[in-house]
C-alpha cells in the first residue's frame, strides 16, 4: 500500500486530501473521508464561525481520526472561522483564496498544521519561509477558484521551490492522477470534484446527476475580469454571467450577481440560477460510491501503475 511522509505528518493511512469545497464539504463528508483512512476537510466558505463549529462537532461525533477545516480567505468570517479552528484543534487547516500570514502563529500556537493552496511559485516560497507544515499546488483544472498554471507545470516547481511535502491538485480524479502526481514530485493528492458523487455528499440530486453525465468540455471558467476566476458547469448561470462580465457590467454588479449561487446550486439544484462548481475532472466521475471507497480506489489503482513504470527503463 503506498504510504508516504504526508501520512506521517498529518496522521492519516493515506495520502489523500478532501477538497473544501464550499457548503458542499460537511461533518459528514469529511468524517466519511478521514474514516476511510483519507484527510476529510470541512469548508468553512462563507459561513460564520458557529456554522463551522457545529460541523466540526458533527465530525468529532463521527470519526476520532484527524480531520480538516478549509478558510476561504475572501471571506468575511475569516477571521471569526480562524479562532474558532484553533480553539477547536482542529487536526489541519487548508486555506484558499488568500495569504493566511496573519493567522499562522494562533494555529501553530495551537497545535494545527497549517497547510495552504498555493497557485504559484512565489506564494510558495513565502508560505515555506512562513513556517507552513505542508503545501498544496492546485492547477487550474481544478473547480471553484483557480490560478493560471495546470498542475502538470505548477506542481513540479513548487516542488522545486520548497522542503516540505506537496500535495498535488487539479484534475485528478482516479489512480493515474495520483500516480502521474507522485511523478511530479508531490507526496499526496487532493480531490474535490471525485468526491462530489460520494454517497456521503449531500448536495441536491439535480447537483450529482450533471456531474455523473459530465462530457470532456463540461466546465468553463468565468471571474477572469474581475480578478476572481471561478471554474463550473458550463450552465445556464455562468454562460449568462460571461455575458455580462464582457459586456462591461462593472464589479459591483457582477459580485451581486454571483451571490448565493453557488448555495442554490447546493441546495435547489436548480440549473437556471445556480452555479455548479466542479472541476474537469468531473467528466471522470461516473458512479456512487461511499467516501472510503473512493479513498482506497484511487490508492489501489495507483500502485500497478507506479510498480509498472519500471518497465519502461533500460
Amino acid at each position: 500500500m503506498i504510504r508516504t511522509p504526508l501520512c506521517d505528518l498529518v496522521g492519516i493511512e493515506y495520502p489523500v486530501f478532501q477538497g473544501g469545497m464550499a457548503w458542499i464539504a460537511d461533518g459528514r463528508l469529511a468524517a466519511a473521508v478521514s474514516e476511510g483512512g483519507g484527510l476529510g476537510i470541512i469548508a468553512a466558505g462563507n459561513a460564520p464561525g458557529s456554522y463551522v463549529r457545529e460541523q466540526i462537532h458533527i465530525a468529532k461525533a463521527r470519526t476520532g481520526r484527524p480531520f480538516g477545516v478549509n478558510i476561504m480567505l475572501l471571506s468575511p468570517f475569516a477571521e471569526e472561522v480562524a479562532q474558532v479552528v484553533a480553539e477547536e484543534r482542529v487536526a489541519v487547516v487548508t486555506t484558499g483564496a488568500g495569504n493566511p500570514s496573519r493567522y499562522m502563529a494562533l494555529w501553530k500556537e495551537a497545535g494545527v498544521k497549517v497547510v495552504p493552496v498555493v497557485a504559484s511559485v512565489a506564494m510558495a516560497k513565502l508560505m515555506t519561509r512562513l513556517g507552513a507544515s505542508a503545501l498544496i499546488a492546485e492547477g487550474g483544472e481544478s473547480g471553484g477558484h483557480v490560478g493560471e498554471l495546470t498542475t502538470m507545470v505548477l506542481v513540479p516547481q513548487v516542488c522545486d521551490a520548497t522542503h516540505l511535502p506537496v500535495i498535488a491538485a487539479g484534475g485528478i480524479a482516479d489512480g493515474r492522477g495520483v500516480a502521474a502526481a507522485f511523478m511530479l514530485g508531490a507526496c499526496g493528492v487532493q480531490m474535490g470534484t471525485r468526491f462530489l458523487s460520494a454517497e456521503e455528499c449531500t448536495i441536491h440530486p439535480a447537483y450529482r446527476e450533471r456531474i455523473l453525465k459530465a462530457k470532456d468540455l463540461c466546465t468553463m471558467v468565468t471571474g477572469k475580469k474581475t480578478g476572481h476566476p471561478v471554474r463550473s458547469l458550463r450552465t445556464n448561470f455562468p454562460r449568462e454571467y460571461a455575458k455580462a462580465e464582457f459586456g462591461g457590467v462593472d464589479e459591483a454588479t457582477l459580485d451581486e450577481m454571483a451571490s448565493g449561487r453557488l448555495r442554490i446550486a447546493v441546495e435547489e439544484g436548480d440549473l437556471e440560477r445556480g452555479c455548479f462548481l466542479a472541476g474537469q475532472a468531473a467528466a471522470m466521475v461516473t458512479e456512487v460510491q461511499p467516501a472510503a471507497d473512493i479513498v482506497r480506489a484511487v490508492i489501489e489503482g495507483a500502485e500497478p501503475l507506479l510498480k509498472g513504470a519500471v518497465q519502461w527503463v533500460r
